[in-house]
């Protein structure tokens, strides 16, 4: 295939305040789609409403509650957030209390405390606008974005992942590391789609706020610690 002809179509459900391999993704596709049509399970958390930032020394969750009382399955684009709650008061408390000493809190906390404090009841508007906003703020292209939802795409699992790179005229499929748990990778070279691993490997940073480095948390953690300019090389070293 000639390199110039290539498209490069990143499929992903739009997560809660996201980490670096999800800006990774972003930035290494000419399309990025947000899986917004699917179900949301019925219960449990996913990184649609959570994620993990450093809290006394550990890991933990920061969870976005959401409204769970519905009868059959809704879709995550139907999803609303449970606005009863003061919740963003919360997280904004759990990120000054253990990320004040860090570097850049002072230049990074308001830029946040907007994005946690939009007011919106959708959990995919809300997600979509603190995603492209951080992407904005690290120099990646946000108008690559497609909301799955207005696409004509059928399937389930994989066929669904090829019917979304076909109907956006995509010749090469981006996918994660936890693929191969669901995902029948014969069936995009049974399409003519090329397939290829994203193989994020998590960058080191200086955590100053526990003694062992944690990978794998939102993108909060290296904003803190590393500032915009230093995340944004992070994202860009990746080989």
């Amino acid at each position: 295939m000639n390199m110039s002809d290539r498209k490069i179509v990143a499929i992903h459900q739009p997560n809660f305040f996201p980490w670096l391999g999800y800006f990774d993704k972003i930035s290494r596709a000419d399309l990025f789609i947000v899986l917004d049509h699917v179900q949301f399970p019925k219960k449990g958390g996913t990184y649609s409403n959570r994620v993990q930032l450093v809290v006394n020394g550990q890991a933990a969750w920061l969870t976005m509650p959401i409204v769970r009382a519905y009868h059959g399955f809704r879709r995550i684009n139907e999803i609303q957030i449970d606005n009863t709650q003061p919740w963003r008061t919360g997280v904004l408390k759990t990120i000054q209390m253990n990320y004040s000493h860090t570097p850049f809190f002072k230049l990074i906390f308001p830029f946040l405390a907007e994005l946690v404090n939009n007011p919106t009841d959708s959990l995919v508007e809300y997600n979509l606008s603190a995603i492209n906003s951080l992407a904005a703020s690290l120099g990646i292209d946000t108008s690559k974005s497609i909301l799955s939802s207005t696409l004509s795409v059928e399937g389930h699992a994989t066929d669904l992942l090829v019917s979304i790179v076909k109907a956006v005229g995509g010749t090469t499929y981006l996918c994660g590391g936890g693929a191969p748990r669901y995902q029948q990778d014969e069936k995009f070279a049974e399409a003519g789609i090329e397939l290829v691993y994203q193989n994020f490997r998590h960058p080191v940073y200086r955590q100053r706020n526990t003694q062992e480095f944690i990978p794998g948390l939102s993108i909060i953690d290296a904003l803190m610690n590393c500032g915009f300019e230093g995340t944004k090389a992070l994202i860009l070293d990746q080989p």
